[in-house]
């Protein structure tokens, strides 16, 4: 993949393709994964891997039905939507959740101004949140980063973030990210793809390698 050539443009229907590619891969592993792996602790603080994906599933319908009230995607919103969802059985959250994977992105794409577009991302990132607590492997990479990666590009523009080029050891060509700031040459990012996703998504990053030059940890975070 050329992802040093990434379009600055919007792809409105990229959240779509990300979406539905990450309903077919994680989808058929949370149906075969016993519950009580459900109650596992995510990297979310507080946030079980059955709550994670209420959250999920709930966002993500919200947008289907387009009840999109001010503040639906902070954090005590969140934290009702998830309570709402508490006496739900199992399969119930597993249902919503494919639902909002399957139909919220064509609603996405309606939106011209793209506000919604880091929203698919954050689904895919909260995918690898529930991945990592379940040790599985593919954590915040996987098969659906290729669609990742240009989403984090034009996401970590709209949201300020200062110009970054990120060289991936497992991927050929270079990453684009943020925006160029005056008298301020790029960061530099050399490591892997899992840990430029955590770095932007504010993941732990233990046990991880990475060289960063010319930017912080706390500049790059997209979800604040």
């Amino acid at each position: 993949m050329c992802t040093d050539c990434l379009p600055a443009g919007r792809d409105p229907w990229l959240p779509d393709r990300l979406l539905r590619t990450e309903r077919d891969l994680l989808m058929p592993l949370l149906r075969r994964t016993p519950e009580e792996a459900y109650e596992l602790r995510t990297a979310c603080p507080g946030w079980t891997a059955r709550q994670v994906l209420a959250h999920c599933g709930a966002a993500l319908v919200r947008i289907v039905e387009g009840r999109l009230e001010e503040g639906v995607f902070l954090p005590e919103a969140n934290a009702r939507d998830v309570a709402e969802r508490e006496d739900w059985p199992l399969g119930r959250i597993l249902d919503e959740l494919e639902r909002g994977l399957t139909e919220a992105g064509p609603v996405i794409a309606g939106h011209e101004d793209g506000r919604l577009d880091a929203v698919a991302l954050g689904e895919w990132v909260h995918a690898g949140d529930v991945r990592e607590a379940f040790g599985e492997p593919g954590a915040y990479c996987g098969e659906a980063l290729s669609l990742a990666l240009p989403l984090l590009s034009v996401t970590s523009r709209k949201r300020e973030t200062p110009r970054l080029v990120g060289r991936l050891a497992d991927h050929a060509g270079e990453v684009a990210l943020g925006n160029e700031i005056e008298g301020r040459p790029p960061a530099v990012f050399d490591g892997d793809a899992a840990t430029l996703i955590r770095i932007y998504a504010g993941r732990p990053l233990v046990r991880t390698r990475y060289a960063l030059t010319g930017a912080t940890e706390e500049e790059l975070l997209i979800y604040r």
